[in-house]
């Protein structure tokens, strides 16, 4: 049934069809929940890991250096490790400024525009950018790569992707040189200190870097997206807003539930457990779990002023917790308040184009107009 997925807007009512199987079922093979409370245990118990116990990687063909997200302990837990203070909340506060400036710039004079190539995109690139450390006159050649990586989500590995590919990882190295000779304060310089340590190999630092510059804006895209078109499909919900701006972080979370920009995860059992055998996958689907009704009353109405108990998955659950949480809801916030500021009465100009992915919702277009 998940292969049903691809190309729909609403992915609900194929979860809707597998959840009437129960909280843990087959489809293709392959095991499948639906279920809140079962899908967190199973994203915490460590007796599930992301490749199969004996080490053995899926071959995805992917480009991409592995990083910390394709690892299991001990790896996974040295190389976050060295990743984690970057996106400390204290880190992520003195960013705050920096993101309400980038904001307050992208909005200015705007009249009729592309949310997601002119605003959405672009701001998150710009953060993650500054945090990585790399200069103005590289960022944009960083974001089509990112843009790249994205799309490769829905559409697998290209040509043009295999030639991006290799063009950033040039210039990663070129940024590594650097910052050997002349380190700063980021994360590249940070990363490059380990390395002299021995604490990483030089491989795993491209792998890190390449996660943090696609993972660093890719959901908070999709995160600034889904939440304007929720307000803007539901008026009332909008004028809440405006009318409480304070209310910005409680969207941020009411979006991250209803419209949850990853959908999916995979984790395989390393011995038995329960139904599930030693080398048996379960997807994990996480746009499902945030919306079981044994977890939130009405899960398919968008409200926000829920009150999410317990917390919602879209940012998984256990050791792989999404790192940059702190930062995409920040920016999230800073960028619902610029646009209730900026373009209160913000409509829909145009039909919007969806992203053409299992694993990743969002858009790949959305034309609004200030009025």
């Amino acid at each position: 049934m998940l292969e049903q997925l691809t190309g729909h807007e609403d992915p609900h009512p194929i979860y809707e069809r597998l959840r009437a199987h129960g909280p843990l079922t087959r489809d293709g093979g392959i095991w499948v929940t639906t279920s809140h409370p079962l899908a967190n245990r199973i994203l915490r118990d460590r007796r599930f890991g992301v490749h199969p116990a004996d080490g053995a990687h899926a071959s995805g063909g992917s480009l991409l250096p592995e990083s910390f997200l394709e690892q299991d302990p001990p790896d996974h837990t040295r190389l976050r490790r060295l990743a984690t203070p970057a996106f400390s909340p204290k880190k992520i506060d003195e960013y705050r400024a920096r993101v309400e400036k980038v904001a307050d710039a992208l909005l200015a004079g705007r009249d009729e525009f592309d949310l997601i190539a002119d605003f959405a995109a672009p701001l998150p690139i710009s953060v993650i950018s500054d945090l990585l450390g790399i200069p103005d006159e590289d960022t944009a050649e960083f974001a089509d790569y990112g843009a790249l990586v994205a799309a490769s989500f829905d559409s697998g590995v290209t040509p043009e992707m295999a030639q991006a590919n290799d063009k950033v990882l040039a210039l990663f190295d070129r940024l590594i040189s650097q910052r050997r000779k002349t380190p700063g304060d980021d994360v590249i310089s940070s990363l490059v200190a380990a390395e002299a340590e021995r604490r990483l190999t030089p491989r795993e630092m491209l792998g890190t870097l390449v996660l943090l510059l696609v993972a660093g804006f890719e959901t908070t895209v999709n995160l600034i997206g889904n939440g304007v078109r929720a307000l803007l499909d539901h008026p009332a919900q909008w004028t809440l807003f405006q009318a409480n701006p304070g209310l910005a972080p409680a969207v941020v979370e009411e979006t991250l539930r209803w419209a949850s920009p990853v959908q999916l995860t995979s984790r395989i059992a390393h011995e038995r457990v329960d139904e599930i055998g030693a080398d048996e996958w379960v997807t994990v689907l996480i746009g499902a779990a945030n919306r079981d009704p044994q977890v939130y009353p009405e899960p398919h109405r968008f409200d926000v002023m829920r009150v999410h108990k317990p917390e919602h998955l879209a940012f998984s659950s256990g050791i792989h917790y999404c790192l940059g949480a702190t930062l995409a809801r920040m920016e999230g916030d800073v960028a619902l308040r610029a646009l209730a500021r900026h373009l209160p009465r913000l409509r829909q100009a145009g039909p919007a184009a969806f992203r053409d992915s299992v694993v990743i919702r969002g858009m790949r277009s959305f034309p609004v107009s200030r009025s």
